[in-house]
């Protein structure tokens, strides 16, 4: 008597995947997607704003014609290609380092974009209980959502040697002239690459705390939403507003340190604290918030473009996944 085959199932080779499985590759694919579209979508956006924060100086002059003013500007962001009249040429000159932008940008998202929901399944099933006994239920999930972000935003420093070479690849291309990365791997410390990780885990945690947390006080109080997921493309969107509004204002003090410090050259011994003490005695307080506007005008849309691209990409699929197991 033959064998018998073997009982089916319900899933077959081209079956999507379900259950865990689904939801790791809804939130892998959703974040990679937000990544490639913010790479190529706002890179050039990406190099002027940290032009602007690398600018030790006042770029406007006070009293000055709007000419001069306009001028001044110029020279900081296009830097070289500010004599030039050609227009391509000038927008070509914004990006810098696009290779170490592309790695950095689509591991960053993969990370914080679909890690942040591994890290909130993980501490919701272990602490809701407890945190909605102190602040009710509706702050718990937003809570939990924020405190989610705040940890997967100290682990981003993992990323800390992309990030590094992305920004001297736009304020300090010099010293990076003629070299691979390889060469640079080979030739420089790993103190070096790791040039201010405490202060950019200082400034990643209130960042993504409120990164996440606004955008889930909103889909929590503003929209009643019980199942985040559930959310509208539109609904998406004005939560990723709020987190990034908030995001970009919290962490901008130490984004300020973190820019500077990062470009300088590898073997330079400056430290984030020197560099703290000089912005405070040369430049007041208010140097701390250099950048401020034109980053919510011009990185703003390219988090909350990102933002909501990540989290509606991962919302559909995660629901297509559980229809597709329910009817298996």
């Amino acid at each position: 008597m033959p064998p018998l085959p073997p009982e089916n199932d319900g899933a077959s080779p081209s079956s999507p995947p379900s259950g865990k499985a689904g939801k790791r590759a809804a939130r892998l694919v959703g974040s990679s997607l937000a990544g490639v579209i913010e790479l190529f979508g706002f890179h050039p956006v990406d190099t002027v704003a940290k032009r602007l924060m690398n600018e030790p100086g006042q770029i406007r002059v006070p009293g000055a014609p709007m000419s001069v003013s306009v001028d001044a500007y110029s020279r900081v962001i296009f830097r070289d290609a500010h004599a030039s009249s050609s227009a391509l040429v000038k927008y070509t000159s914004l990006f810098p380092g696009l290779s170490f932008a592309a790695g950095y940008k689509i591991a960053q998202r993969v990370y914080k974009f679909g890690g942040q929901p591994v890290v909130t399944d993980a501490i919701t099933r272990r602490y809701q209980g407890a945190v909605g006994s102190v602040v009710g239920d509706s702050r718990a999930k937003p809570l939990l959502h924020a405190c989610a972000g705040a940890l997967i935003g100290v682990g981003e420093i993992v990323l800390l040697p992309l990030d590094v070479l992305k920004i001297k690849s736009q304020n300090n291309p010099d010293a990076l002239r003629g070299r691979g990365l390889v060469s640079i791997l080979r030739q420089e410390s790993l103190r070096g690459l790791y040039r201010g990780a405490g202060w950019t885990a200082a400034r990643n945690a209130p960042g993504s705390f409120s990164l996440f947390g606004a955008s889930a006080l909103v889909k929590e109080l503003v929209f009643g939403l019980e199942r985040y997921n559930d959310a509208t493309f539109a609904q998406n969107f004005v939560a990723s507003v709020a987190g990034g509004v908030a995001s970009i204002t919290v962490a901008s003090p130490l984004d300020v340190i973190k820019t500077r410090l990062q470009t300088r050259d590898f073997g330079s011994t400056v430290t984030g604290g020197q560099l703290l003490r000089d912005l405070i005695r040369h430049e007041g307080p208010s140097a701390f918030f250099k950048g401020l506007v034109p980053k919510l005008l011009v990185v703003g849309p390219k988090l909350v473009f990102s933002f909501t691209i990540a989290q509606h990409t991962i919302a559909t699929l995660e629901r297509w996944f559980e229809a597709s197991s329910d009817s298996a």
